[in-house]
């Protein structure tokens, strides 16, 4: 095993899993604002923001697809020592990462049941910068509306049509974060 797979996890997984999940937590209850997360250091291509975001969500139970340049033997060593967590296709994830372009199309991914709209996946979307320029949202969590920079309107509208089914999308640029849950109007 390599040293680069033995670290890079949180220092202090206690407390640093209870900051990141408040991250989390609060970028999903209020979609649009940009969350700063910390205390991950994982393998190139992943940022420090989905890396914390994976620490903090998967174990041995949530299976993981990685998409594109990031199902790579670096990623993959580092995920499964730091969660355990196994490694599936998109139809079978619980979290699905990678680029907006290597995650497509969205079709392949579980969008819950109407007895389980909680069975879906969630996109952890790497992107370039993350900004409050863009896209406008509205919906639950939003003060009137906000603004960001999302990869995709039309995408996120098709998803947003499939309420209460549909993907919920964290988006993660450096030690950076934002969400998207499937409630959220986008346009």
């Amino acid at each position: 095993m390599q040293a680069n797979t033995l670290s890079g996890g949180f220092t202090k997984p206690a407390a640093q899993s209870a900051h990141a999940f408040r991250r989390v937590l609060e970028a999903m209850a209020r979609p649009g604002t940009i969350q700063d997360i910390e205390g991950a250091a994982p393998p190139a291509p992943m940022s420090p923001a989905m890396g914390a975001v994976l620490l903090t969500l998967c174990d041995t139970e949530t299976p993981v697809y990685l998409a594109g340049d990031m199902d790579c033997e670096a990623v993959r060593t580092w995920l499964a020592f730091h969660t355990g967590a196994p490694f599936v296709g998109p139809a079978h994830c619980m979290f699905a990462v990678g680029s907006w372009d290597a995650l497509a199309p969205l079709a392949v991914y579980p969008i819950g049941t109407s007895e389980y709209p909680d069975r879906s996946a969630t996109l952890i979307v790497e992107r370039s910068e993350l900004s409050v320029k863009g896209a406008t949202l509205t919906g639950p969590g939003i003060k009137g509306q906000t603004t960001l920079s999302v990869p995709d309107v039309d995408a996120f509208q098709t998803n947003r049509k499939l309420f209460p089914l549909g993907l919920d999308f964290i988006l993660t640029s450096g030690a950076r974060l934002a969400a998207l849950p499937r409630s959220t109007k986008v346009s």
